[in-house]
């Protein structure tokens, strides 16, 4: 199946209009000594899903952990550039920025789902109560509002207090997206969430997310390229830890400009 054939989201005026969420300036990233980002410039619209596509090893993953402060973690790493969330211009990359605040205002869902070993209304409040939240009835309302959100809430709302090891795979990724949401971010990140998944929970997840957007900025990493077509508006493709193109997904995805987004789109080796 070519994706030609797929449905493409939609593309407004009103949409090409909205403001800039997360603006990606000129940033290069290295492990030690070994380069895995080279000058990657990229802008992320709000409420919008941007879909980051590419070969293994390219880079993808590497730049949401960018900008979730996830390398602070690690030894040895080193940014170039500018990570700006908006409205404000926060500096996410800048020493001063505290990376628990970025990790509040910007939530992150991992490949596999990864729940914390304690029960499903905990997994929820975890970043509430990182926040300060400590009122009971605030933490009710906030765990069943994000379970909600998640589509999880009619599945669990009788056994919050079950060991969230207890779900299906499916359940569980749902979880850590109510958890991620918990703390109202600001920008949701996706490491290819459903990858992991049967094909039954990857047509739940993709519909949540694509209820998601109209109150979350997202950024998705995926290797599937119909599931970047039915959801995505936007697409970037990169290649050996450089950003190739850039654009509407209609256009990325059908009519690519450059030959090696189009040799990765035929499935050759790009």
């Amino acid at each position: 199946m070519t994706v030609a054939a797929l449905p493409i989201p939609s593309r407004t005026a009103e949409a090409e209009e909205r403001p800039l969420k997360l603006r990606i300036a000129n940033l290069s990233f290295w492990y030690g000594r070994r380069q895995v980002l080279f000058d990657v410039t990229l802008p992320v619209r709000e409420r919008r899903i941007t879909a980051l596509i590419g070969p293994s090893g390219c880079g993808k993953s590497t730049l949401l952990r960018c900008i979730n402060r996830l390398h602070d973690l690690e030894p040895g790493h080193r940014y170039q550039g500018r990570i700006l969330l908006e409205p404000g211009g926060l500096d996410v990359l800048a020493p001063h920025t505290d990376p628990l605040l970025v990790r509040l205002r910007i939530g992150m869902v991992f490949q596999k789902p990864n729940p914390f070993p304690t029960s499903i209304y905990e997994n929820v409040a975890a970043g509430l109560r990182i926040r300060g939240v400590r009122k009971r009835a605030l933490l009710d309302e906030q765990v069943e509002k994000s379970l909600r959100r998640a589509g999880l809430w009619a599945e669990v709302k009788d056994r919050l207090h079950d060991h969230a090891f207890n779900l299906s795979g499916g359940q569980q990724q749902r979880l850590c997206i109510a958890r991620a949401l918990a703390p109202e971010p600001e920008l949701l990140l996706l490491d290819e969430p459903t990858s992991a998944l049967d094909p039954a929970a990857t047509a739940h997840i993709e519909a949540l997310l694509s209820e998601l957007k109209s109150r979350y900025t997202i950024l998705l990493v995926t290797h599937l390229m119909q599931q970047a077509a039915r959801i995505a508006h936007d697409v970037a493709f990169l290649h050996l830890g450089r950003l190739v193109e850039f654009g509407p997904a209609a256009e990325v995805l059908v009519r690519p400009r450059d030959p090696r987004t189009r040799r990765y789109l035929a499935g050759h080796a790009a």
